[in-house]
């Protein structure tokens, strides 16, 4: 993509250079903030063309990071930001400048904000929605302990507004005694659109700063005349609230629940968010300031398509044009695998709908949204709900095929016990990104769905070995009276360049044996066996005889291969991509001991600590899952 692209180059002199901690920040001028603000932008714009990282969303948040930063005495203040997509300005900004360029690299910096990390990183923010209940929760401590003067913020965005743990938290802070400040960055984008009744409704709300201001200074001369206390503040609020929805003809949803609402302001000006900030500070009870920003800010080629830059990967910052290999000739996504032959399924069986919390474009399923509109939907950051949603449309006879990325996935985990197994429904659970995932870190490796999800009755469990075994696993899962069916697939690209294979049924719990060998069983499941085939291949070149068996299925598991393998071999490896603690090698040996085998059982999986970000190949070798380590576990074991 082109686009005019401002010419102003990085420079190592200027505001930014200077600015080591948010201390210094706070000694510059006001009329300063804008020439940081293009400062900060351009150093963005400037290393993420080379490492690529999340460039829209940070863009957008770059006035609102330098405000915040200006008006707040972080880090005792605490900035709670939600999700991290836009916390890079405020990562340059607090110490982190230099160090910047290892963003997302293996032993480098975070990908979103990290505790660990630094004292002004003040909570996790990988999944979306938990800012204002975190927020909320450390608003009370500072108040129980004493620290009055402590200020604290929360950042969320207006596609996580969706979450149901967002509102939840609001109806907290609407209920407990609080002095919490929640600002709703609203650019109308989570990452695809937003969409929903909270976008709608975003979009016309409109409260004046002046007014708000007027009505604090009157409470305060209230408070003096002795007509307002704190067993009258609620009704006199409530009352107001009702006027100006009355007057304006516009009802507030915040301010019905109590919570003070300003704005919408422009969040793309940082003298306009530092005055209202300012303003805001000082006032006691629950507020809300809402400002609309622009995702990918003052970078043409990211404003004219903030869905494709989101995270763009390597582009050109002259010229707008993304960096990009040529597909042909090569294999798919697993993603596109699955995006197209959910179209080609749903051409064939009317009965199959498509859902999605706001990832159409991440999981493909916008192929199938643009062939059929109406029986595609994406209900926002909800997965509790997409899964629910599943349900009852499963029960009404359709068959959904409900797509989540596996660590979203652990949001819904009631809803498939409650909703969906117990019932028996036919939804079709496609966990995406399973396993590791690279430079997104922990707070997105898909590590733990295997051993959630394998204690749950009436699941069926499915994880396939390559593109024709996900199509084949699809057309199984669809097919009548199937029940709850999994099927879990990685992050990347296949092995086959003819990946359109016929679509036929496969038995369900039943493995496959993918080569003999008289040494050593090697079971494996999902894509990762195709790592495992060529560990064998090259421990066969050492002497050793493998016998490598794709297991296709968790649960229920082929038990013909566990005994023929426990009655012939003394040596067994299983190799999966997710936790070794209650995954495959706990179902095998589990299985060894209810049946009287013991051969020597070495697990390989991911470790029982929470893996960094990296490449998916330098994370591989550091979890001894790559090819050579395995084939070391084969020859050694």
């Amino acid at each position: 993509m082109r686009g005019k692209v401002k010419k102003r180059e990085h420079k190592d002199s200027g505001l930014l250079q200077t600015i080591d901690s948010p201390e210094v920040l706070r000694h510059l001028k006001m009329s300063q903030l804008p020439e940081l603000c293009e400062e900060l932008r351009q150093f963005i714009i400037d290393e993420l063309s080379h490492n690529p990282g999340h460039l829209g969303s940070s863009l957008g948040a770059v006035e609102l990071s330098v405000a915040l930063h200006y008006v707040y005495n972080t880090p005792n203040d605490r900035l709670v930001w939600d999700v991290g997509h836009q916390a890079y300005a405020h990562k340059i900004l607090t110490g982190r400048r230099e160090s910047f360029k290892t963003n997302r690299k293996l032993h480098g910096l975070a990908p979103f904000p990290s505790p660990s990390e630094s004292p002004y990183d003040t909570f996790t923010a990988g999944h979306a929605s938990n800012s204002i209940s975190a927020a909320l929760g450390m608003a009370i401590a500072a108040k129980k302990q004493g620290d009055e003067k402590r200020h604290v913020v929360a950042i969320i965005g207006d596609g996580a507004m969706s979450g149901g743990l967002a509102f939840e938290g609001l109806n907290n802070v609407s209920e407990v005694d609080n002095n919490l400040l929640i600002i709703l960055n609203d650019n109308n984008m989570s990452i695809s659109s937003s969409v929903g009744g909270m976008k709608r409704y975003l979009l016309g709300l409109s409260t004046s700063i002046g007014y708000n201001n007027l009505r604090n200074r009157l409470a305060q001369l209230m408070r003096k005349l002795g007509l307002l206390n704190e067993s009258k503040r609620d009704s006199y609020i409530r009352f107001g609230n009702s006027m100006k929805a009355l007057i304006a003809r516009q009802q507030n949803v915040f301010e019905g629940m109590n919570i003070r609402y300003f704005g919408p302001i422009d969040g793309n000006n940082v003298t306009q968010l530092v005055r209202a900030l300012r303003v805001i500070k000082e006032m006691k009870g629950p507020k809300l300031l809402h400002i609309h920003t622009v995702k990918g800010k003052g970078y043409a080629p990211a404003e004219e398509d903030a869905i494709e830059w989101h995270a763009p990967g390597l582009f050109d910052k002259k010229t707008g044009e993304r960096v990009t290999t040529s597909a042909e000739g090569k294999p798919l996504r697993f993603q596109d695998v699955f995006g197209n032959t959910l179209l080609e399924l749903a051409r064939q069986n009317k009965k199959i709908v498509g859902v999605t919390p706001a990832m159409p474009t991440g999981c493909s399923m916008d192929i199938m949204m643009k062939a059929f509109p109406c029986r595609c939907f994406d209900v926002g950051i909800a997965e509790g709900h997409a899964m629910t949603f599943s349900a009852g449309m499963a029960k009404e006879g359709l068959v959904p095929f409900c797509n989540i990325y596996s660590s979203f996935l652990q949001r819904a985990y009631d809803n498939i016990i409650h909703d969906v197994a117990i019932q028996h429904l036919n939804v079709v659970i496609c966990i995406d990104r399973a396993g590791l995932v690279g430079e997104d870190g922990p707070t997105h490796h898909g590590a733990f769905d295997l051993a959630f999800l394998r204690p749950i009755p009436n699941l069926t469990i499915s994880a396939p070995y390559d593109e024709h075994e996900l199509r084949r696993l699809m057309y199984t899962a669809q097919q009548p009276d199937m029940g709850p069916f999994v099927i879990r697939y990685p992050r990347g690209k296949g092995k086959h360049t003819d990946w359109e294979c016929p679509l036929e049924a496969v038995p369900v719990g039943k493995g496959r044996q993918m080569c003999e060998g008289t040494d050593v069983a090697i079971l494996s499941l999902g894509a990762i066996g195709n790592l495992a085939a060529e560990a064998a291949e090259m421990a066969s070149q050492h002497g050793v005889s493998v016998a490598h068996y794709d297991m296709r299925f968790l649960k229920p598991i082929d038990t013909d291969i566990l005994h023929s393998v426990g009655k012939k071999f003394k040596k067994v490896v299983t190799v999966e991509n997710g936790v070794v603690t209650g995954g495959l090698g706990s179902a095998v040996l589990e299985f060894f001991a209810d049946n009287g085998y013991s051969p020597k059982v070495v697990r390989l999986g991911l470790p029982d600590s929470f893996v960094e970000h990296g490449t998916i190949p330098e994370l591989l070798a550091e979890c001894h899952l790559d090819v050579t380590s395995i084939c070391e576990t084969l020859i050694t074991i």
